[in-house]
């Protein structure tokens, strides 16, 4: 897989049907829609896929769906972490029978709240004996612990594990960036570090925004490669506010309404995540323009 290719990857969220079951249509428009406007990977079975609201079955079913109907376009990443190494290692291997998936996004433990050994630990384990090259993932807003750039630098090292999906802002980016290998996959987890990721040396982003600007983050990117830096930082300033209301309720629930909005319907959100109110999407879509 030509991950170079791949700099605006979008953390998809999961479509449901009105009953509130995965809805494999809404998923197949979804995918078209995405990859017709800007997306250039899809990380499926994410945070934003609301995977702790999913059965196993319904990941895996998400997944091997997600992969028939990428049909090789991009690359798709799957998320396979949980807070039990020996879990994340037997779901990991599953997914891994399915074909078609590029990689496995494996999150920091969370909840556990190990120390650095312990995450060094838990990723070297899972990618010793994952079928899949791993994304190693770092969100401590999630997972209650930070792993740290000298731990992300020692993970880099293994075979099989390839890059980062990392949330911890543009300075730790600029140094994981600098004290791993050459090819290494640095992305962004968040969406206002885009241009810096970029900026700096790293692949790209993972994005949420993606979902609805993913032809201006890919019109920003090659403003990037062409050296035109004030195209760049003017497309990231339009942005950078757009992103914000991205997340201005519980995430998916804002970009799920503005889907929902534009036709692309994906459904409401599984408790604990409560959809926008009629009112609140009002707002919405008014503060992001579309």
């Amino acid at each position: 897989m030509d991950w170079k290719k791949a700099e605006v990857m979008t953390a998809m969220v999961t479509p449901f049907a009105e009953d509130g079951s995965v809805s494999n249509l809404r998923l197949e428009d979804l995918i078209n829609y995405l990859l017709k406007n800007g997306t250039q990977g899809i990380l499926v079975s994410g945070t934003t896929g609301e995977t702790p609201t999913l059965t196993e079955k319904e990941k895996l079913t998400l997944i091997a769906e997600t992969v028939r109907i990428v049909k090789n376009r991009v690359p798709v990443i799957a998320g396979t972490g949980s807070n039990s190494t020996s879990a994340t290692i037997e779901f990991t291997n599953k997914v891994a029978e399915i074909g078609g998936v590029d990689a496995a996004l494996v999150v920091v433990p969370y909840y556990n709240k190990p120390d650095q050994a312990g995450m060094i630990a838990h990723f070297t384990a899972v990618a010793d004996k994952s079928r899949l090259p791993v994304f190693i993932y770092n969100i401590p807003g999630r997972t209650g612990v930070t792993m740290e750039v000298e731990t992300i630098a020692e993970l880099a090292q293994h075979p099989n594990i390839i890059g980062i999906k990392d949330c911890t802002g543009n300075v730790n980016l600029s140094r994981i960036v600098s004290e791993t290998p050459d090819d290494f996959l640095v992305y962004t987890g968040e969406d206002a570090d885009a241009l810096a990721v970029k900026t700096v040396g790293g692949q790209g982003v993972i994005s949420v925004a993606a979902h609805l600007y993913g032809n201006e983050l890919t019109e920003m990117y090659k403003a990037v490669e062409d050296g035109d830096y004030k195209r760049a930082g003017d497309l990231m300033r339009d942005l950078t506010p757009k992103m914000a209301t991205c997340f201005s309720a519980p995430s998916p629930s804002p970009v799920k309404a503005a889907l929902n909005y534009k036709g692309i319907q994906v459904g409401g959100c599984r408790l604990p995540i409560l959809p926008l109110s009629k009112s609140r999407t009002e707002e919405l879509v008014k503060k992001l323009g579309i």
